[in-house]
């Protein structure tokens, strides 16, 4: 089984035409890196990430851990 994990943030949320470019490289209001490269370096370990909300929502990002890649213990 998949793990999944679930952010949500407040706020407006992401329009359809930034969705579109969310994740390209220079895209955005500093530097343009931030999510460009936290899909890149989740993607070296086979993890993804994916932008969910509708516009007019909060905006919500899900991390898709695939079955095998991490480990559950008591503590």
């Amino acid at each position: 089984m998949n793990l999944t994990y679930l952010i949500q943030f407040n706020g407006e949320g992401i329009s359809f035409e930034d969705k579109k470019n969310l994740f390209k490289r220079g895209f955005g209001k500093n530097t343009g890196y931030g999510l460009f490269l936290i899909r890149e370096i989740l993607s070296i370990t086979g993890i993804s990430i994916k932008e969910t909300s509708n516009p007019g929502n909060s905006a919500r990002f899900e991390i898709l851990v695939p079955k095998g890649s991490y480990k559950f213990t008591n503590v």
